[in-house]
């Protein structure tokens, strides 16, 4: 099963992931100039958007285990992902900025004084070296330190799982439950299974 599915998806082109992903910008552009998205629409641009980031993060993370535990190889998929939550992260930042406050002061006012504006914005400052460096040219030059470099995405979901929980208005189970998915798929990339002794 697990072979066949590796199989479907080496035949599945990168650049169908990214036309399937960025099907929901225009969407939801549509659906806030009509009415679609409530009564607030730039408020909930803002919320769809950075949500689809955080969910692509969360799907990035899930790619090695995946691979490591059952053997579902989708490693072809990652640079794709991450730079499409890179994408929605900062079209996110873009209707804040644009849409929302659109007064400079404002916006260093927000940054600094409102903890999980700081948080958010420090999670897309930690995401643009990973975005800049997703090339080919980046990994050869880099060298090991590439990899290094990459684990920061790690910290970027972190941040952008606590940005989530922050401005989520009381104790709701949706942030929390994207948290707790982070932290446990952080968890498994430190899980060593202990090797059965020999007979």
């Amino acid at each position: 099963m697990i072979d066949t599915l590796n199989t479907i998806f080496r035949k599945i082109p990168v650049w169908l992931v990214w036309v399937l992903y960025l099907i929901p910008v225009p969407v939801l552009l549509y659906m806030g100039m009509t009415g679609g998205l409530g009564r607030e629409p730039i408020k909930a641009l803002e919320h769809e958007l950075g949500e689809i980031a955080l969910q692509l993060l969360i799907i990035g993370l899930c790619l090695t285990p995946l691979r490591r535990f059952i053997g579902l190889n989708l490693l072809k998929f990652r640079r794709a992902i991450g730079l499409l939550a890179f994408t929605y992260v900062a079209l996110h930042l873009l209707v804040w900025l644009v849409l929302d406050v659109q007064i400079l002061s404002q916006i260093w006012q927000d940054i600094l004084k409102r903890p999980y504006i700081t948080i958010g914005m420090v999670g897309f400052l930690v995401m643009v070296p990973l975005a800049v460096t997703s090339n080919n040219r980046s990994v050869r030059t880099l060298g090991p330190k590439w990899r290094t470099l990459h684990k920061a995405t790690y910290l970027a979901a972190v941040l952008g799982g606590a940005h989530f929980l922050m401005v989520s208005r009381g104790i709701q189970l949706e942030p929390l439950l994207y948290m707790a998915t982070i932290l446990a798929l952080i968890g498994l990339r430190f899980y060593k299974p202990r090797k059965r002794p020999a007979a």
